[in-house]
């Protein structure tokens, strides 16, 4: 089963790092979180990917490209015959296929352009700015087993802010932020979908698509959505401040890394 990578996006809110690189080139120890989400794939034993290019695609590109070379020593020997000796051996056995869906497109539309390599009965996608410790082959066979078109995996990160509650004008309850996790009914969009081939023909063949509005809406309306249920670790990297917690993590305590 393939899995499409979001890769597109601009990251605004995360400029410090992606003025000249896109978000999933943003470095967590010394690694793309690109990745890092790869490997929790490949962990579980998928490891053919598409990778939904857009802004600063070519940055992507090179990587690849030239993945051996970054991830080794080698010896360069100069002159006539230019020959590139490298040293070692990475583990990754991945297959990698990359995409251009335009500088400007939506989530949805990258999706329907990555379409075109999908030639299983399903296929999954996730964002290429979030970390997670998902089991992936859970999270496959939940979604095989319950037979809707598509699975989402709702997630349940800790707060990060305080919360009122008010009546009125009038606060009635003051909480500090907390570690605790959120309202086991009402998780969030983490991610990491399934999906059968046949919700490609429900997207619509429109740059301005955006994956999470009318073609996800359509599948709740036709009762055709499912969510996966993860309690565990997630954690997005939207801004600088999760750009250097998630460094820090990786330092002490990384909870995504299964591999």
């Amino acid at each position: 089963m393939k899995v499409i990578i979001l890769c597109g996006g601009m990251g605004t809110r995360l400029r410090e790092e992606t003025e000249y690189k896109p978000k999933p080139m943003v470095e967590i120890g010394g690694k793309p979180i690109l990745w890092h989400i790869m490997k929790l794939y490949a962990y579980y034993g998928y490891k053919e990917f598409i990778l939904a290019l857009g802004y600063k695609g070519n940055v992507i590109r090179d990587y690849f490209l030239n993945y051996d070379f970054y991830n080794n020593d080698f010896t360069v020997h100069l002159g006539t015959n230019g020959r590139i000796d490298i040293h070692g051996t990475h583990e990754e056995d991945w297959e990698v296929t990359l995409v251009e869906t335009g500088l400007h497109s939506m989530t949805g539309y990258r999706v329907k352009v990555c379409g075109k390599y999908i030639r299983e009965d399903n296929f999954m996608v996730t964002y290429g700015d979030a970390v997670s410790n998902v089991n992936i082959k859970e999270l496959v066979d939940f979604h095989v087993k319950h037979g809707k078109i598509g699975t989402v995996t709702g997630v349940y990160p800790p707060s990060r802010f305080g919360d009122l509650l008010i009546s009125g004008d009038r606060v009635i309850k003051f909480k500090e932020k907390t570690t605790e996790l959120r309202d086991p009914d009402k998780p969030i969009n983490g991610g990491f979908f399934v999906f059968k081939k046949e919700f490609l023909s429900m997207i619509p063949d429109d740059p301005t698509c955006d994956l999470e509005g009318e073609p996800m809406q359509r599948l709740v309306e036709m009762d055709e959505l499912a969510v996966y249920r993860h309690y565990g670790f997630w954690q997005c990297m939207d801004t600088y401040r999760d750009y250097l917690l998630l460094n820090r993590l990786w330092e002490n305590n990384p909870e995504w890394k299964v591999w």
